[in-house]
């Protein structure tokens, strides 16, 4: 069995392996499993924020709504100044020009039939705004270029450039020629060389031929629209980073110690060095530090196994050699012996071996077997007062006593304990065995019975030469044997003992050796059991 030192507490965190098994919620994960532990934490943490500044993106909506609200205002001005100018004189078209330009913060141009630039109202008066041009001083690079990875991240469309030409007629601006050739008001909207839009408005003008350019520089959608933006994108960067510095720590305070203890399990698989311990993690009182315990307390348990089963193969040699040497013994003298005395002595050593052989193999399974077996099995309520009731019956029918009587004490109230009721048999015959064999011709063995707190006790007391102090621990040895004078040899396999404490342990029990209570000479095998919850 496992040592005493295994962790409770990871036991108690462990789920049972049936509910593991086919769990669904680890196949609704299963997707994930390719990732490590980094990955899924940096994914985790990065998703969020990089949704935020998805939904950020739509603010190119917010930009939309603006200008499609000043390509209205563009239109109606068109047209009304078109209007106002159509049939006035040029000394009163020069001032509508003016007047309107400066009260609306607009460009007005007119042209003539022929297409050559007419009036312009920022060379009838001082411009009513201005547009800086690349690398200048109020031009703000870093805006600017969040302008342009934002409309390449929302797929905006590319604009045409507004470009003030050198000299300026209808030639240079394609929406004046549509103005002309379908009479009706054309709007068209560029991207200033600072990175604002410039909105232009071409209207006929009366029936002479003449057209009307409207210029206007929202300057206050770009600076809103950027202003979010670039603070958005500040605040987004900012915390990209500092989500990715807490996700690498988290990761790190994770990852870090399951290295730890995959190295440490690799060396323990390796089995080069078998002082290798496993780090327990005690400051952790979160999963790592459950699941380092758990790992620590397995490689305990398995070195603990390892160790019993070399030792067990050992002993088992040892204890199959005596019986096969003095078999082989025999067999060979049988052929050189020809007194009829001496060769049914042989032939009775032999025929003695062979059953102490076959012994030997049959509580050698069942001792190898029983961890394995119980392991796998369901624990049911068993009636234990019951049980020895039954055992004690059998045995008086079967004169399985040699002479010896049993005498039973048990409580009233009931002896329930968890556990198979076939191997709990075993332990009772075991224990009764060793009294039997321990105990005079006429001897009494008693078996008693007492309920104490949560746990049920059945003590089984000979009438022996009991059993030394310094010897209690060893009778539970495996192949120990101590046997009582005038017992023929290889009667017993010295595993009834050892095989009852395995069960008992197996069933979170203890087995032990004592002094009678009452001071009379005998042995006294004290067996405790958790009671049964229901």
């Amino acid at each position: 069995m496992a040592p005493d030192t295994v962790s409770r507490t990871a036991e108690a965190a462990a789920e049972p392996r049936s509910a593991l098994l086919g769990d669904p919620r680890l196949d609704k994960l299963r997707w994930s499993r390719r990732l490590s532990l980094t990955r899924r934490i940096l994914l985790v943490n990065v998703l969020p924020l990089a949704l935020l500044a998805g939904g950020v993106i739509y603010l190119d909506t917010y930009r939309k709504s603006l200008l499609d609200e000043r390509f209205k205002l563009a239109l109606v001005e068109a047209q009304i100044t078109a209007e106002a100018l159509a049939g006035a004189t040029n000394r009163r078209q020069e001032a509508l020009l003016i007047q309107i330009g400066k009260e609306q913060r607009l460009r007005l141009r007119i042209y003539n039939s022929d297409g050559t630039l007419k009036s312009d109202s920022f060379a009838l008066a001082p411009p009513s705004f201005e547009i800086a041009a690349p690398g200048s001083a109020t031009t703000d690079d870093f805006a600017l270029s969040v302008d342009r990875w934002f409309d390449r991240l929302v797929g905006a469309p590319v604009l045409p450039d507004y470009r003030e030409p050198e000299v300026d007629d209808v030639g240079d601006w394609p929406e004046l020629a549509r103005a002309r050739e379908e009479s009706l008001t054309q709007i068209v909207l560029r991207d200033a060389p600072d990175g604002t839009h410039v909105i232009n408005a071409a209207a006929p003008v009366g029936l002479d031929g003449e057209t009307l350019l409207l210029t206007r520089n929202p300057v206050d959608i770009t600076e809103s629209v950027r202003a979010a933006r670039t603070t958005v994108a500040i605040v987004a960067l900012l915390a990209l980073a500092v989500s990715t510095l807490l996700s690498l720590f988290l990761a790190r305070t994770i990852v870090q110690p399951l290295r730890v203890l995959v190295a440490a399990a690799i060396r323990v698989r390796q089995g080069r060095d078998r002082q290798v311990e496993v780090p327990r993690l005690p400051e952790r009182g979160d999963e790592i530090g459950l699941l380092a315990r758990a790992v620590s307390d397995m490689s305990a348990a398995l070195r603990h196994r390892i160790d019993a089963v070399e030792s067990f193969a050992a002993d088992v040699a040892h204890e199959i050699k005596n019986p096969l040497a003095s078999l082989r013994s025999a067999t060979e003298s049988l052929e050189r012996v020809e007194d009829p005395e001496l060769r049914a002595q042989l032939l009775a050593i032999a025929t003695h071996d062979v059953r102490r052989i076959d012994r030997l193999v049959t509580e050698i399974s069942d001792a190898s077997r029983i961890d394995a077996e119980l392991s796998r099995a369901q624990f049911e309520p068993v009636d234990l007062a019951r049980l020895v009731r039954n055992i004690a019956a059998r045995r008086r029918t079967r004169e399985e006593n040699e002479g010896r009587e049993l005498v039973i004490a048990a409580p009233d109230a009931a002896c329930v304990v968890s556990g198979v009721a076939l191997r709990l048999e075993r332990i009772v015959d075991n224990l009764v065995d060793n009294a039997v064999s321990f105990s005079p011709p006429d001897g009494r063995i008693a078996l008693a019975l007492a309920r104490t707190d949560n746990r049920v006790v059945l003590t089984v007391c000979d009438e022996g030469p009991g059993i030394p102090e310094d010897k209690r621990e060893k009778v539970f040895h495996r192949f120990h044997s101590d046997r009582p004078e005038g017992e023929d040899f290889g009667h017993h396999s010295g595993l009834g003992l050892a095989i009852a404490r395995t069960i008992a342990e197996a069933h979170d029990g203890t087995l032990t050796a004592e002094e009678r209570p009452d001071g009379q000479p005998g042995a006294c095998l004290r067996l405790a059991l958790p009671a049964h919850q229901p």
